[in-house]
């Protein structure tokens, strides 16, 4: 027996709703996740790829078939700090083109299901083909997001907060007094809720850090890749400050950013890059 099928859920533990969801299937379902060298489509490369085909019966949930795919390029440090996977476990791999093929295999004639796949796997995939000169269209295929359904079926508001962690319904939602005390019992509630969670303002601002830690900036136009700022907006999206600061022919576009309404954070950023310091996200010695 393999990993992947002592994974492998039966039918009967995924309960009586997904066995009427096979049963009403007219074509198979290819739920898939994609691990990459960072989020920009037009960019970044997939470095690991996962299928699994949900049949119509009898067939029913197929061991599920994986690639570790080699980028040709370089895997930035952020990314593997998400999925551990280095430059060298995919040194060796093949390269999507050389498995376009088998993946095509087992997408035709099927729709698509996955986590978030709506906003990135999809879109992905589809660039990936694209660059493999493969004219296989994915938009043809109905879809199946977990991610939107969980966002759909369990609202991420603070009437919704207060429900959950203190079962209470919010009266006069949007009236500053009302949320602001709704804030306060949500608050409690998750300190009772959550016994790992710290009770010290330090440490609770610790974990609001540790999840911008990706962002050079508190308004998030630049991400660091390879431990420097990137643009994440604009026509640069993806490009590093460092070779545009380097480009005489991309130089007026960051005077541009210095003069125009954006934050100070942002500003001090590029003044620093015209004059020659590009900021790291290397520690200290």
């Amino acid at each position: 027996m393999t990993d992947s099928d002592r994974q492998l859920p039966n039918i009967q533990d995924l309960g009586p709703r997904f066995l009427e969801f096979i049963e009403g299937l007219q074509r198979p379902v290819v739920f898939f996740d994609i691990e990459s060298t960072g989020t920009d489509t037009q960019r970044d490369r997939i470095i690991e790829l996962c299928l699994l085909r949900v049949c119509p019966l009898p067939v029913a949930v197929e061991a599920p078939k994986t690639w570790r795919v080699n980028p040709t390029v370089r895997i930035p440090a952020e990314s593997t700090q998400v999925h551990g996977i280095l430059d060298e476990h995919v040194a060796n791999e093949p390269t999507f083109p050389q498995i376009a093929d088998e993946v095509i295999s087992m997408l035709e004639g099927c729709d698509l299901a996955g986590f978030n796949v709506c906003r990135f796997d999809i879109r992905m995939l589809q660039q990936e083909l694209v660059r493999a000169d493969k004219r296989f269209d994915l938009s043809k295929a109905n879809v199946v997001d977990a991610q939107v359904i969980f966002h759909k079926n369990e609202p991420r508001n603070l009437s919704a907060a207060l429900q959950f962690y203190c079962d209470d319904e919010l009266v006069d939602a949007h009236g500053a007094t009302a949320d602001t005390v709704a804030t306060l019992r949500v608050f409690a509630g998750q300190l009772a809720r959550y016994e790992h969670l710290a009770s010290d303002v330090g440490s609770l601002n610790e974990m609001l850090s540790s999840m911008d830690a990706a962002y050079v900036d508190k308004s998030r136009r630049f991400v660091w890749r390879d431990n420097e700022p990137s643009f994440n907006f604009g026509k640069l999206r993806g490009k590093s400050l460092r070779a545009v600061a380097s480009d005489p022919s991309e130089r007026d576009y960051l005077r541009w950013i210095v003069k125009g309404s954006f934050e100070d954070d942002v500003k001090q950023l590029i003044r620093d890059a015209l004059d020659g310091t590009i900021r790291t996200n290397k520690p200290t010695s």
